[in-house]
């Protein structure tokens, strides 16, 4: 039997989802529970991998098992035997043609930042931080260079594992609350660092240091070197994979709800 799962976590204490040896990943911590519910070793695959720090609100996984419970058992029997910051939202049994990442057809991010002199205390590692005011119409300028399929070389960490550098940006929307903006981003898929290079960029831009135009400068150099400082991890959220109507899995989480 194939099981898909719902996962959403607070990435703080964690050294990114991919398991290491260390056992201080996501990944680590969720087969640990799944291992101990089901009284087996669990493998799971996941829709997109997450860096230290970087929080989830709908990762999805997948698993084989020989294990049967309901659904409701397994959301509850696996947070039973995860820590607090980490939780399953929901289960589903899926046909064994689905893919967690394979049969995605985009992936969502939101990053949430605190326009203020002084820096995040209560929210302190869930928002990023400008301490300088930002301008909304210059930012939406500079995105509209983004958009679409692009190589981008430029936004990509050197540590990327990534056969081709050219993904299709499907949709930037910035929206302000207050002193919080939220900059959410869909693409068919993500480079390393993609996102942290591009809220760089455009925080950059915000503040005045660079025209609109610049982003498109920086997206035709394919050349990390010429973009921004790689932003903080502290705001990123993982909002989840988008997938076909027919495998009739959610789309979103209550955690939805929380953010700016």
């Amino acid at each position: 039997m194939r099981l898909a799962l719902g996962i959403s976590y607070n990435g703080q204490a964690y050294q990114g989802w991919q398991s290491q040896l260390s056992g201080l990943t996501v990944q680590d911590k969720l087969e640990a529970a799944l291992g101990r519910f089901t009284d087996s070793k669990v493998s799971t695959l996941c829709s997109g991998r997450t860096d230290a720090g970087v929080h989830a609100l709908m990762q999805v996984i997948h698993f084989d098992t020989e294990a049967t419970r309901e659904p409701a058992s397994w959301v509850r029997g696996t947070n039973a035997n995860l820590p607090r910051d980490i939780a399953v939202q929901w289960a589903q049994v899926v046909p064994d043609a689905f893919h967690c990442r394979a049969s995605a057809i985009s992936r969502r991010y939101a990053y949430i930042l605190l326009e203020s002199p002084v820096r995040p205390s209560i929210d302190a590692g869930r928002t990023g931080w400008s301490f300088r005011p930002l301008d909304m119409g210059t930012m939406q300028q500079a995105v509209r260079h983004l958009l679409g399929e692009h190589d981008f070389s430029s936004f990509r960490a050197s540590a990327c594992q990534a056969l081709s550098p050219v993904k299709n940006l499907q949709r930037i929307d910035i929206t302000r609350r207050g002193a919080y903006w939220r900059f959410e981003f869909e693409a068919n898929a993500f480079l390393h660092h993609m996102i942290r290079n591009i809220m760089g960029c455009l925080v950059t831009v915000g503040q005045g240091k660079y025209p609109p135009e610049w982003m498109n400068q920086v997206l035709a150099a394919r050349n990390r070197d010429v973009a921004a400082p790689t932003f903080s991890p502290d705001g990123l959220y993982f909002l989840g994979p988008r997938y076909e109507a027919h495998w009739g899995l959610p789309d979103r989480t209550p955690a939805y709800d929380g953010l700016p």
